[in-house]
Formats: C-alpha cells, sequence, structure tokens
C-alpha cells in the first residue's frame, strides 16, 4: 500500500482525505473544525485523529494540501475596460482560484485607494491596454498604487509598453511582471498570471495565513481549493494517458456564502448565422456568486428568485419563509436534522442557488436582424449541448432530492435566451472529494481520475 494524506483547509472545515494510489481508492475522510484563529495545528491534529479512528494508523508516504481558509486568496483587481481588459483581469483571477474582493476599471481615483486599503487584498492585478495601445491608464493606477501604504505583491499583466516603467513607479513593493492577459484586442492570454498569482500564494500567503506551521507535513504542492477543484474538473472533464474523461461538464459547488461554477467546455456558436460578442472565453471557466450562498448569503438567494418563488418551491406561505429566512441569516449553522420546514425551504433555496449561479455564468443569445437577415448574437459560453453536471456542496448531499435541485442547472423555456445545458447526466460530490482529487492529480493524474469515477455518485440523465 501506497498511502497519500490529500488536506483541505477550507474557511469553515478542515478536511482530510486518505488514498491509497496503489490500489486506486479512498481508504477513508475526516473533517474537523479549521482553527485558523488560534493554530491551524489544532484543527489539523483533531482531523488526523479522527481518521485514523475510522482507517488505524497510516504511514503517509506524501501529503499534498490546498486552502481557502482566513478568507481565502483575496484579490483586487483594475484594467482599463470593465468589458475588456476589466474582464481579463477577473477571468486570470478566478482561474487562479482566487476571491475577487474588488474590480475597477479606468483611472483609480483616492476613494478607490481608500476601498481597496479596506479590502485587505493579498494580492493587486494591475492590467490595462493592449500590446502597444493606451498606457495613460496602467501608469496612472500604478503611480495610485505607488502611494498606498499597503503590503500586497502587485502583479503586472498589461500593455507589455508600460510593463517597466510599471515596475519603476511601484518601487518598494513586491511587484511581478507577467504577460499582457489581453495583448490583442479579443485575445486572452491569462495562462501565464494564473501561474503566477499560484507562485505567489505558495511563496508569500501560506505564510501571511498562518499555514507554513504545516509546511513540513507538505511533499510538495499548495495551491487554492478553488485551483485544486478546477484541475479536478479539467481532468474529469479531458481525461488523462491511459484514462478518458466523462466529456465537457458543467460543476456547481453550493456553499453556505457563496456558489461557485465551473464549465469545462469549448462554448463557442454552433450555428453559422451565429455571431459572438466580447471575449472569448476559457475553456476552464470558474465564476464565483458572492451573493447566493445557503446561509450567509440567503438573503441573496432570495432577492435574485424572489419570495413568491421560494415560497411556490417550499410550498411554505411567503410570511413564513421570510420568518425561516431572518431566523437563518441569525443562526448561520442551522441545518434541517428532519425539520420539515427547512428540509422544504433548503430544497428551494438550492434550486434558486443553482439556477442563477448557472444563468450568470452561462451565455446569452439574442436575435437580431442584419442586411442577411435573422442573425442570433452570442455573449460568453454556449453549454447547451454539455451533457454532464457535477454538483455538491451540504444542501445537496445531505438530502433524497439532489437529482431534482441538480436539474435547476438545465436550460427553462422561462429563460430562452439562457445557454444552459438542455440536457445532462448528473454525478455527485457526496464526501466532498473534488479538491483532494485535484491535489492528487498534479502527481497521480490517472489514480485521480479514475478514483472520481469510482466515488462520485452517478444519475442518469436528469431531463
Amino acid at each position: 500500500m501506497k498511502a497519500v494524506l490529500l488536506i483541505d483547509f477550507g474557511s469553515t472545515y478542515t478536511k482530510l482525505t486518505a488514498v491509497d494510489v496503489e490500489a486506486e481508492a479512498v481508504l477513508g475522510t475526516a473533517a474537523a473544525y479549521t482553527t485558523v484563529q488560534t493554530d491551524i495545528n489544532d484543527g489539523l491534529n483533531k482531523g488526523l485523529r479522527l481518521l485514523e479512528e475510522k482507517i488505524g494508523k497510516v504511514e503517509f508516504s506524501e501529503c499534498f494540501a490546498c486552502s481557502s481558509a482566513a478568507g481565502g486568496l483575496r484579490m483586487v483587481t483594475s484594467g482599463l475596460v470593465p468589458e475588456l481588459t476589466g474582464e481579463a483581469a477577473k477571468l486570470a483571477s478566478l482561474g487562479a482560484g482566487a476571491k475577487v474582493v474588488g474590480i475597477y476599471a479606468f483611472q483609480l481615483t483616492e476613494e478607490d485607494l481608500e476601498k481597496i486599503a479596506k479590502s485587505k487584498p493579498d494580492i493587486f492585478l494591475l492590467v490595462g491596454g493592449t500590446d502597444g495601445g493606451n498606457t495613460e491608464c496602467i501608469l496612472h493606477n500604478a503611480k495610485m498604487l505607488a502611494t498606498l501604504d499597503a503590503d500586497f505583491p502587485v502583479v503586472v499583466a498589461g500593455n507589455r509598453t508600460a510593463a517597466r516603467e510599471c515596475e519603476k513607479l511601484l518601487a518598494g513593493k513586491q511587484v511581478y511582471i507577467c504577460p499582457n492577459v489581453m495583448p490583442k484586442f479579443g485575445v486572452l492570454n491569462i495562462e501565464p498570471t494564473q501561474k503566477q498569482i499560484r507562485e505567489i500564494f505558495l511563496n508569500r500567503i501560506i505564510q501571511a495565513k498562518g499555514l507554513s506551521k504545516v509546511s513540513d507535513l507538505l511533499s510538495d504542492i499548495m495551491m487554492p481549493t478553488p485551483a485544486a477543484v478546477l484541475q479536478a474538473m479539467e481532468l474529469l472533464a479531458q481525461g488523462c494517458e491511459g484514462e478518458s474523461g466523462i466529456g465537457e461538464l458543467v460543476a456547481v459547488d453550493v456553499g453556505g456564502a457563496t456558489t461557485d461554477v465551473y464549465s469545462i467546455a469549448d462554448g463557442m456558436p454552433e450555428h453559422m448565422n451565429t455571431v459572438y460578442k466580447g471575449l472569448p472565453e476559457p475553456y476552464a471557466k470558474r465564476t464565483v456568486e458572492g451573493d447566493i450562498g445557503m446561509r450567509y448569503s440567503i438573503q441573496g438567494i432570495v432577492d435574485a428568485a424572489g419570495l413568491d418563488e421560494v415560497s411556490r418551491l417550499s410550498g411554505l406561505s411567503p410570511e413564513r419563509v421570510g420568518e425561516l429566512v431572518e431566523d437563518l441569516k441569525c443562526h448561520t449553522d442551522k441545518v434541517p436534522n428532519g425539520d420539515p420546514e427547512l428540509e422544504k425551504l433548503d430544497y428551494a433555496l438550492a434550486s434558486m442557488a443553482i439556477r442563477e449561479a448557472v444563468t450568470r455564468h452561462a451565455g446569452t443569445i439574442e436575435e437580431t436582424y442584419t442586411m442577411m437577415g435573422l442573425t442570433y448574437v452570442q455573449s460568453g459560453k454556449n453549454l447547451t449541448n454539455v451533457k454532464q453536471i457535477v454538483v455538491t456542496g451540504g444542501s445537496l448531499i445531505h438530502t433524497k432530492r439532489t437529482e431534482e435541485i441538480a436539474s435547476y442547472a438545465l436550460y427553462s423555456p422561462a429563460q430562452p435566451t439562457s445557454l444552459r445545458p438542455k440536457q445532462a447526466d448528473v454525478w455527485v460530490d457526496r464526501t466532498y472529494i473534488l479538491a483532494a482529487m485535484g491535489l492528487l492529480s498534479s502527481h497521480y493524474p490517472q489514480t485521480a481520475l479514475r478514483i472520481m469515477k469510482k466515488e462520485l455518485e452517478y444519475h442518469g440523465n436528469s431531463k
């Protein structure tokens, strides 16, 4: 047996997964409260004790970890135009596993600097202008950032003509120069920036979060948890040498504070009479809906879906829904535990969280008339032909209605312009192994893929 330990230092729980890479099997899992406010080792050691109770004493040959503890990897970005370089910066940050806590466009103001300082980012991503294009904006923003008395590294990934000048203006700060995230109009090049962000996380942020205390335990890799999940989803979709994937997919993780959506798909127009509008989106895309969550962001679900819709789905009166929502805002740790009203409400909330989050993640299509006749204009990703949906999160794994909830990720005639999947099989991560498999895939991709195929609970076509 060759045992590997995989650790996910989550914002609430530290989750441990033990794997036998030779047998390609999960030995066991355990979870303990993340004690990042005191000593992160306390929660880890408790989790290790719980794991040992389940699987016995095991000598681990390797250990890999990811983390979203202490707020995860907090990033602020600034670009020239919101729809272009600003959007490119956002895509680069989210794809690297960051939590974007501020997005700015055009020239930064004194008020912007005050907000940036209050948001306490771990990294600032400074972009703007295509190569050889506008330099005024990015240079202005570099000068403004230089006046800010804050200790965070700055990644410069804008107009290459201005990159070195930005570095000089930011003298005294930790600066990293990367290729432009949008070197030409409408062309994305975000991978080098994502790699740099992850390296900064590895080398600097781990210490800032107190995670260096466990570095002696780790064999090699540490990354943001969302980056690990995205890596697992890419592997599951595309496969690797010697093992095929399941094909293009959409994955949804409904959490207490946010809902993360991942798509591994081309997403471009299918028909000749459809034109694409805006930036082409990455094959592997992640979005985070910070206003949609089952407890901390419960009001965001109600606001997005509407009180009447939540009432209709739950079978509870609008008044009762309102009362329960107010109670859950104050008691974010409350779970149904057999309470029929809370079970009905959580079903409705999770369904609407998935519907709203996937709708925002997916592209849209609209009709327009030109000299050539009827034409369609697509913005964002076309996910209509994606056949696989992966879901996780407490509200989906602790219910018997998982398939029903997952079906709200699919296309609905009520939203005819949304390019969500038309029909799909459902895969459920009931044991929270996705981040662990993303970590494992860096060294044992075949094993990670085969374990996911075995461990994810498969349900046939959901529509």
